[in-house]
């Protein structure tokens, strides 16, 4: 299914409609618990928080998305990209990319004196460097899966 250019949907979940909230949950619980063989709780109340940055297919189905956390749930240190995720069948489009620099450019609009952090998986370590992401040193384990600080380089 062709896809037009990326564009993407910025909203605060209350103003997210039902079937594209499922649609986004669904995803998240695809990839997260049922491909990375991981029983987390996806659903922690932060939602309701964050701003959800998401991209529709040509027939109407979320294929991408992230989640954007204002600097607020940081006690105002920074801005969180998190929950990034691309349908399984729309990997090869290299969507995750193109998701990834329009939440950067979403979180330097909307908080521009804050720096963004995230909570990268190891394996993913060059993907998120040749975006301007530097490794806090900060390493841990969550869910069994490795995962590293990282913070946005602006230039």
């Amino acid at each position: 299914m062709p896809l037009k250019p990326p564009s993407y949907v910025l909203k605060q979940f209350d103003q997210i409609n039902t079937l594209d909230i499922y649609q986004i949950l669904k995803l998240r619980s695809a990839v997260f618990v049922s491909e990375q063989n991981c029983a987390y709780l996806d659903l922690d109340d932060i939602d309701q928080q964050a701003l959800h940055l998401f991209q529709k297919s040509d027939d109407n189905h979320i294929i991408a998305y992230a989640r954007i956390l204002p600097p607020a749930l940081s006690n105002g240190q920074f801005t969180s990209i998190g929950r990034v995720v691309v349908a399984q069948s729309h990997r090869q489009l290299k969507l995750g990319r193109a998701l990834m620099e329009a939440a950067i450019d979403q979180a330097q609009n909307l908080y521009p004196d804050h720096p963004i952090k995230i909570s990268a998986q190891t394996y993913l370590t060059r993907f998120y460097q040749s975006l301007g992401f530097i490794n806090t040193g900060v390493y841990y384990l969550e869910d069994d899966i490795p995962h590293q600080e990282m913070v946005y380089q602006t230039n």
